[in-house]
């Protein structure tokens, strides 16, 4: 299958051939080796969700998770 690079207003755009079944409705874009256009469907970063990090922080004891609430600078 070939699709064609069309420009819409000062965008290029790469349709989506409608034998792609459920698309998603963002992507991270990368250009990769040899000219490649990369569409890789855009996830949440779980380790952006305070409340995530906070229900995963290890504290190297034998319970494995740290008591208590997460200071923004954990996070960097």
């Amino acid at each position: 299958m070939t699709v064609k690079i069309r420009k819409v207003g000062t965008s290029n755009v790469l349709t989506v051939p409608k034998s792609i079944k459920n698309p998603q409705k963002e992507y991270e874009v990368y250009e990769g080796r040899d000219g490649a256009i990369v569409y890789l469907p855009k996830k949440k970063n779980p380790f952006e969700d305070p409340e995530y990090v906070k229900s995963h922080l290890y504290d190297g004891d034998d319970t494995g998770f740290v008591e208590g609430e997460v200071d923004d600078n954990e996070l960097l």
